[in-house]
């Protein structure tokens, strides 16, 4: 007995319209992510990816093809679904706090509901001291992490992570890739990752999809045969190192 996929991407083509003529991004593209999984879309910038998640968010229809979600169609954004940007996209006029509960306030729940959520979200993602901060008195490092939590509270089915690491530098990014992964592996939501960084996709993902440059194809599919939960150690081992250079031979062309 199978189990339905928790998201199905269908045969899924994207142009954005110019007036010198459309622009092809993506062509055909066809991928399953089974409940709980961390799946990671790998490729060049430009390659397709990041308006392939818009379409799975809802916030692009596809030329052609469909997506679903448990078996239904996808037409727009829903709360089934969460995003969180490169570039934080924080309320500079809300606090942390504030940013995290405007989802919860549009979903209509009470302050008795919401408050509970707030001070679990913040207090997983290393943020309640500072729940009272407006943005711009934050770090990279937080500010993103603020965005994550805004991503929990709201209990998606899917988390969209379009490159969320890449503004921040590189320590910071090390810790926030593992502060992601402790919390993958506590809630097991779904997750559906965009990075061009291979040991980034490498150390976070059940299974890495690698894309051709534009228009964006499916390459291969690779699973991540490393067991969870991974540590720094993870990055220098053998099998580490060989998924690296697979990685880095299908991101080069090679066959």
């Amino acid at each position: 007995m199978t189990t339905q996929p928790k998201l199905s991407i269908r045969s899924v083509s994207h142009a954005f319209a110019r007036r010198q003529g459309p622009l092809h991004v993506l062509d055909d593209v066809s991928l399953d992510v089974e409940p709980g999984e961390f799946v990671v879309l790998l490729g060049p910038s430009g390659c397709g990816k990041s308006t392939l998640l818009n379409v799975v968010g809802g916030l692009e229809h596809p030329t052609a093809g469909r997506i679903e979600m448990d078996g239904k169609k996808v037409s727009g954004p829903g709360t089934d679904r969460s995003m969180v940007f490169q570039q934080y996209a924080l309320f500079p006029w809300l606090t942390v706090q504030g940013n995290v509960e405007f989802g919860l306030k549009i979903k209509g729940l009470r302050k008795a509901e919401r408050d509970p959520i707030i001070e679990e979200v913040l207090t997983l993602v290393d943020l309640l001291p500072f729940r009272h901060a407006w943005p711009k008195e934050l770090s990279g490092g937080m500010k993103q992490r603020a965005a994550i939590a805004r991503a929990y509270a709201l209990d998606p089915e899917v988390l969209l992570m379009d490159e969320p690491f890449g503004a921040v530098d590189a320590l910071t990014r090390l810790q926030l890739q593992e502060d992601l992964a402790t919390t993958w592996l506590k809630h097991r939501r779904t997750v559906l990752f965009v990075t061009h960084d291979i040991d980034e996709a490498i150390w976070l993902g059940s299974r890495v999809v690698v894309f051709s440059p534009r228009p964006g194809r499916i390459v291969k599919t690779l699973g991540i045969d490393i067991p969870v939960p991974r540590d720094e150690a993870t990055r220098t081992t053998q099998r580490f190192t060989e998924y690296r250079q697979e990685l880095l031979r299908l991101a080069r062309g090679e066959r």
